[in-house]
């Protein structure tokens, strides 16, 4: 039982999906934490397309309006990102291991 235990402890954690609505020109939640494998889902509920544009110019999803856009996170760190219509909506994912 000790080392079923053990084996078991060391498994990666199994990947999730966070989602992140887009409406009223913002990302709600703004501020997310996750884990490398993850996938940050966002889902467009206003009326308007709008991009996740990571500053560092790692990726950019476009997601027109009441669409779905995701990606996988491949590396720890933050990632600021913001929508390329509307700079003024922004939001940040904290990478972990």
């Amino acid at each position: 039982m000790g080392a079923v235990a053990l084996l078991l402890g060391a498994l990666p954690a199994a990947a999730e999906t966070i989602r992140v609505e887009m409406g009223d020109v913002g990302y709600k939640p703004a501020d997310i934490s996750a884990h490398v494998g993850d996938t940050v889902e966002w889902v467009n509920n206003d009326f308007l397309a709008h991009t996740a544009t990571a500053r560092n110019k790692e990726w950019d999803v476009m997601i027109q309006p009441k669409k779905t856009g995701r990606i996988t996170l491949k590396r720890a760190g933050t990632i600021d990102y913001f929508c390329r219509f509307h700079p003024n909506m922004t939001g940040r994912i904290s990478v972990a291991e």
